[in-house]
């Protein structure tokens, strides 16, 4: 029912489908991106992306409240609730807001807070406002969502202890100011950051992937997920039996569709990382990976379990990701590029430009990163997978997908 109400709210044609816009991968190609048309930019927060859902019952005025993650599983919120903009008396109407949950630790108390940050809406007050520009969707979340939320839990302190989460708006800025988010928002934040996100603010809200967003990490950092498929070699006592003892070899599956997966790559662990993994006494085969490119080594390294998503990349994001790490660009690039951006941007406004940003010193640079989340705030929210053992020989190929020749003996890879 509630898959149905979403439809028709978005006028979406399948309701089995998460109705998030994703992003795609920044590429050395989107700097061109930036200087022809205007976005906004933020720092990608490193938490779970979902959708949060305020159902209202215009006949009782009754208000439900759910969050949607991607795998489209909702999952009703109590103990909070919406007032309306223009009457805090009435509630407020359908919405559906775009954000991410995170956990933020307080530097002095280490006391861990459960956030949601909302960052776009979909609809909002039983108003589809997708086909809208982003400035205009974002002035609808903050005047019409957020501020009416915020006075109630000022007015009512007591109301407001007692909610599952409390609720921020991220702040973003305009994409030539990405200095401003490196060296003040992201060592400012109580949770873990994955980069920086753009988003052109003149197209609508594209379910699915869209491409006028993009996720910026640099190169060295950007990352793919992938279905783990562990293979044990068989026993030299019993060839028809894996030797369970012997260290398996780490197979990469790249998501096709469906449920349909084919081996693209392998991963290296080290001896004590696969000690590690034993002693946690997870489930390893058959979950979702997230790897990253270790260009020292020339091979992918684990990062994380993602029991957060369904499925891994699809083969076609893969490929894009691939080529990010290959002309991906580092943050001296971006810096570098903003006065260009800047100016660009006061041309199409019919705006002087402005004196440029000095480029950040080095101790500004040092700083930008901020302390990784402990271990204690690690989120899985779904199960395992049944794993299905797989042993025999295998020869792996001394060539990567990434830096290997594009042919060899005559053969296109």
């Amino acid at each position: 029912m509630a898959k149905m109400h979403i439809a028709r709210l978005c006028q979406l044609n399948d309701p089995e489908k998460f109705p998030g816009s994703q992003p795609v991968s920044f590429g050395v190609q989107d700097l061109t991106k930036l200087e022809k048309q205007d976005y906004w930019v933020c720092e990608k927060s490193d938490g779970i992306r979902v959708l949060l859902l305020v159902a209202t019952n215009l006949d009782t005025n009754d208000q439900a409240t759910y969050i949607i993650d991607r795998h489209n599983t909702y999952r009703e919120i109590t103990g909070i609730y919406f007032p309306h903009h223009e009457n805090p008396m009435m509630p407020l109407r359908n919405s559906l807001i775009d954000g991410e949950l995170v956990i933020d630790v307080d530097p002095r108390t280490r006391q861990e807070n459960l956030r949601f940050l909302a960052f776009d809406c979909l609809v909002i007050d039983d108003q589809n406002v997708m086909q809208r520009p982003l400035d205009k969707r974002y002035g609808r979340l903050k005047e019409w969502f957020y501020k009416p939320y915020e006075k109630m839990c000022q007015d009512h302190p007591q109301v407001a202890e007692k909610q599952p989460f409390s609720i921020l708006v991220k702040e973003i800025n305009l994409s030539y100011h990405v200095e401003k988010v490196f060296n003040v928002d992201i060592p400012a934040l109580q949770h873990g950051n994955d980069g920086l996100i753009y988003t052109c603010v003149n197209t609508p809200y594209t379910p699915g992937t869209d491409k006028h967003i993009l996720k910026w990490k640099p190169p060295s950092e950007n990352s793919i997920d992938f279905k783990l498929v562990l293979r044990f070699p068989p026993s030299r006592y019993n060839s028809q039996e894996p030797d369970w003892h012997a260290k398996p070899v780490f197979l990469l599956y790249v998501w096709t569709g469906g449920d349909s997966y084919e081996e693209y790559d392998d991963m290296l662990v080290e001896d004590q990382e696969w000690e590690e993994l034993k002693k946690s006494g997870e489930q390893v085969d058959d979950r979702i990976v997230e790897v990253h490119w270790d260009p020292s080594l020339s091979r992918w390294r684990m990062m994380r379990f993602r029991d957060d998503k369904p499925n891994g990349n699809h083969r076609s994001v893969v490929e894009n990701i691939i080529q990010s790490i290959a002309d991906g660009v580092e943050k001296e690039a971006l810096l570098e590029r903003s006065n260009v951006i800047r100016t660009a941007w006061k041309i199409r406004l019919g705006q002087p430009p402005t004196q440029p940003q000095q480029p950040p010193t080095a101790h500004q640079q040092h700083a930008m990163r901020p302390p990784p989340l402990p271990a204690s705030t690690k989120m899985h929210t779904a199960p395992p997978p049944k794993a299905e053992f797989r042993y025999g020989p295998l020869a792996s190929s001394p060539w990567s997908k990434v830096s290997g020749p594009s042919v060899f003996a005559g053969m296109k890879r």
